[in-house]
């Protein structure tokens, strides 16, 4: 162990090795100090040590003793064919049985005549009470004193295949001992004084061993801060770096605007010239805007962006207008063109295999060549498409605005893409249907500034909003047949099914498919890139067999998912809009933007395997007309939890108001996954907590306010760097 040092890979410390490498990669950890930094999830208390008499009084509550092993055997049943390991424990009054399912090496560490800690429930069998696969250890079996495992209040790790939580204990302890006082202390001292966090030693020791639960919270304390605030500096700094370059200055032609909001068929709503004006005053300026629009399904995003386009493109620049599928890049390409009619705006279509051009009242085929040479002579005004447009040989003469449709996070690397060649870095602004909680905005997405549309159009009707257990499915067949006699289309949703064969879809933040490489690591959640697995497929077609035969065998119905080829995904949603399929039964590729007026009912199979912000925006695909519709979420048997999130959906169908309750129900972790970003667990906890977020944003401000470069800081800037690997925003 002399060698060691807190950057030793993780392969070379003693008792790890190869094996154990490949499995810590999931949680990132390759180095001393990485390990040292995998925190406990939770901690189970086994500091209460009991007599053995007293643990009899204990049936079915864990109890933790000390005593002798005065016999012990592995043995097998012959009913179930299942390994036993027995013994008996005495202590100085009284001895009682214990029971090992299955761990017949435990054998070759504990022999007769051991001193042992055990922590376990009491259970009550046939020959009565004993101990029940409790954990173990040798009293004084680490060469020093303390107990580990049990006998204490016992940190419990997140884990994986192989590798457990008295696996970490055993390798983490002794490091900590070794290591723990020549860590660096990385948080500056002003912050620590000011807040009077642990000094960063005590602070690791008590949160993987810690004397109380009251020094388990402020060693928490400490790192839940240090965690947040390392993204409020990463972001943050990137805002500053942005900054320092300059944009495409485009002036706001006041009666421009004014004749367009005049040319359309309905009123903007107050949400919708708020956020207008915000953006076409960022636009003005000579340093890049960095603005996520935030509106609720059908809210009016579009119409915004739109503006945004004719300013930028009536000041003589370029537009790029990236949707993430190819449905919604051409669903875009026919509003923003038809929007645009009156304008004398040259509007151009790119995907993966279609280009088309839009001028006044004329929409014609172009070949991508051509359309690529005009793109590059500056004659195409605004280019819409897929991820198509950040591919090489796609040339902007003058691009001034990127617009990027449902894809939270577009960064510094993807605008390279972009502006490569060019002398000005193009402004931004990123639309989302999906509403952000405010504890959010402040930090994964604090390099953006916020423009929210909080109204939808007056001329819409509240989407009815029902929960359908099993024994009413009948009746909402009924109600849906109806609505279908009057013309109108149905959406059926289905939960993707598992390799074990139950339906499951994945908890929000959680993508059902690899991200894309173009768009960086956050990709959408849930949106299609033609990336659905055969049991996405598999579901589906079983929902589309059942509606067809069983239910509804005289209805026209239609399968689409995401494997289809995009033109075949385009006939379908053409025949569903004209009336000539009644009921698409469908993945979750209809969450995205897609717009079908005559849609009444939204149906959703297994609503409570979705999160409540999908589950909302699978409602937005409704209720796009001023005809009432319905939402039905068809459960199976939710538990409390979920019974609590359905309740919250049927209640409310303010977006923001939603991704609030689900944070709060189900909190960051479930919500978004510390996988999605690499976010470390106890940031992800944080970020339910508004006053951590603010209070971590203010110090991070003052810090880079004093020293925009952390030169007086050398060991927080290489704990920044070491964290900004961990972390993938973009």
């Amino acid at each position: 162990m002399n060698v060691l040092s807190l950057l030793t890979p993780i392969q070379d410390v003693p008792r790890i090795g190869l094996v154990y490498q490949k499995r810590l990669k999931k949680f990132g950890i390759k180095t001393v100090q990485d390990i040292l930094f995998h925190f406990p999830s939770r901690y189970d208390d086994f500091s209460d040590i009991i007599s053995i008499s007293e643990a009899r009084a204990k049936l079915a509550k864990t109890v933790c003793i000390q005593g002798k092993i005065v016999k012990i055997e592995d043995t097998r049943t012959f009913k179930k064919w299942t390994n036993l390991t027995e013994a008996v424990v005495q202590d100085e009054n009284d001895k009682i049985k214990v029971i090992w399912f299955n761990q017949i090496y435990i054998t070759k560490t504990l022999k007769e005549g051991d001193f042992v800690c055990l922590a376990g429930k009491v259970s009550l069998g046939k020959e009565g009470l004993y101990l029940n696969n409790p954990a173990y250890e040798k009293i004084n079996d680490w060469g020093f004193s303390g107990l580990t495992h049990t006998g204490r209040i016992v940190p419990v790790y997140p884990e994986t295949r192989g590798v457990t939580s008295r696996w970490f204990r055993f390798i983490i302890k002794p490091l900590l001992v070794r290591f723990v006082n020549v860590i660096p202390e990385s948080l500056p001292p002003e912050i620590i004084e000011k807040y009077k966090f642990l000094p960063i030693a005590e602070a690791l020791w008590q949160l993987h061993f810690p004397d109380s639960f009251e020094s388990a919270d402020a060693a928490k304390a400490r790192f839940s801060f240090e965690e947040l605030f390392l993204i409020q500096l990463s972001v943050l700094k990137e805002k500053a770096k942005l900054m320092q370059f300059k944009a495409p200055a485009c002036k706001m032609d006041a009666s421009l605007m004014k004749e367009f909001t005049e040319s359309l068929p309905f009123k903007l709503t107050n949400s919708q010239k708020k956020c207008s004006f915000q953006i076409l005053k960022d636009l003005e300026k000579s340093v890049p805007m960095s603005r996520l629009l935030e509106g609720d399904v059908g809210s009016g995003k579009t119409v915004v962006a739109t503006m945004a386009s004719l300013s930028v493109a009536k000041n003589g620049f370029q537009v790029a207008f990236m949707a993430p599928t190819e449905i919604l890049a051409k669903q875009h390409f026919k509003e923003v063109s038809k929007l645009l009619l009156k304008f004398n705006a040259r509007v151009g279509l790119l995907t993966g295999k279609d280009s088309r051009i839009s001028n006044e009242e004329k929409v014609s085929e172009i070949s991508r060549q051509n359309l690529l040479e005009e793109l590059k002579n500056g004659q195409i005004n605004i280019l819409i498409g897929t991820h198509a447009l950040i591919q090489k040989g796609v040339e902007f003469k003058n691009l001034a605005l990127v617009i990027v449709d449902e894809q939270h996070r577009f960064g510094v690397s993807q605008r390279a893409q972009l502006f490569e060649g060019l002398k000005l870095v193009p402004h931004l602004l990123s639309m989302t249907a999906t509403p952000i909680p405010r504890t959010l905005a402040l930090t994964v997405y604090g390099d953006l500034d916020l423009s929210l549309i909080t109204e939808i159009p007056k001329d819409r009707k509240k989407t009815k909003t029902l929960i359908v257990e099993p024994k009413d499915r009948k009746t909402a067949y009924e109600f849906i047949e109806k609505e279908v006699k009057y013309g109108k289309g149905v959406f059926v949703i289905c939960p993707k099914i598992s390799a074990q064969g139950e339906t499951s879809l994945p908890r929000d933040g959680e993508s059902e498919k690899k991200p894309t490489q173009s768009f960086g690591s956050f990709a959408p959640q849930n949106y299609d890139f033609g990336f659905f697995s055969k049991n996405d497929v598999k579901a589906v077609k079983e929902e589309y067999e059942k509606l067809s035969k069983d239910i509804f065998p005289d209805l026209r119905i239609t399968m689409l998912y995401g494997k289809m080829k995009a033109s075949e995904k385009e006939r379908i949603m053409l025949d569903f809009k004209k009336g000539e399929i009644d009921i698409l039964v469908s993945t979750s590729v209809v969450e995205v933007g897609v717009d079908v007026q005559r849609a009444t009912v939204m149906m959703i199979e297994g609503a409570e395997r979705f999160g409540l912000a999908q589950l909302h925006q699978f409602r937005g695909r409704v209720g796009r007309s001023d005809m009432q519709s319905y939402c039905f979420l068809f459960t199976t048997s939710p538990d409390q939890l979920n019974r609590k999130r359905l309740k919250a959906l049927v209640d409310c169908d303010d977006g923001f108001k939603l991704a609030e309750k689900d944070l709060e129900i189900r909190g960051p972790g479930q919500l978004y996954g510390s996988q999605q970003w690499g976010i470390p667990d106890m940031a992800m906890q944080g970020l339910s907590n508004i006053f951590l977020v603010e209070k971590t944003r203010t110090a991070a401000k003052e810090i880079l306010e004093k020293d925009p470069q952390l030169k007086n800081y050398p060991l927080l800037k290489e704990r920044l760097k070491q964290f900004e690997t961990r972390i993938h925003f973009e």
